[in-house]
């Protein structure tokens, strides 16, 4: 009994990773606001090394359409520039000496739908993955040997309902997204 509850253990923490992820690769997705978040990832040539932006810099945002980035020194101001533009995000960085500035443009309704569909298509890949956890985990309950084919079935239906629990965070952190990308 205690394997199948490592099992079990096992699949909610992968299960719980998997909407980690979804919602970071979400919140990538802008949606028309300014948000520092968008620029995760983006890694900026620091003294040879590649760099997080948020560790040479602080990000804010003022308003809601414009994010300020002020360099922990001003001499890699063309390199976060150089940054912001090579990770394809749609952005126009501009420099005023202190700082980078990104105006962040109104969405266009076609846009919008673009975005809706890329999240869509991000929390598909997300519930592929839970799924894929759902048919190992219950792969490995049945290789379990030396338990009553009782506890295997109730062991697999626990399995199905932490699947359909994630697969519902998952659909309510789309509607989410899709609501915030469609609200002008």
């Amino acid at each position: 009994m205690d394997e199948i509850q490592l099992y079990l253990e096992e699949a909610h923490d992968l299960m719980a990773k998997a909407l980690n992820h979804n919602s970071s690769e979400l919140t990538k997705i802008r949606a028309g606001k300014a948000n520092p978040s968008m620029l995760d990832g983006i890694q900026v040539s620091y003294y040879g090394a590649m760099t997080p932006l948020n560790q040479v810099s602080s990000l804010t945002t003022p308003d809601a359409r414009t994010i300020f980035i002020k360099p922990w020194e001003k001499g890699i101001i063309p390199e976060i520039e150089k940054a912001i533009l090579n990770a394809n995000l749609g952005l126009n960085p501009q420099n005023d000496g202190q700082q980078v500035i990104i105006n962040i443009p109104m969405l266009t309704e076609e846009r919008r739908k673009q975005l809706v569909k890329q999240v869509g298509h991000e929390c598909e890949q997300g519930r592929i993955s839970v799924r894929n956890i759902r048919k190992e985990t219950n792969e490995q309950l049945k290789k379990i040997k030396g338990v009553s084919e009782d506890d295997i079935k109730n062991a697999e239906e626990k399995v199905q309902k932490m699947t359909d629990e994630f697969i519902t965070r998952i659909d309510q952190l789309m509607k989410k997204k899709e609501q915030e990308i469609m609200t002008v």
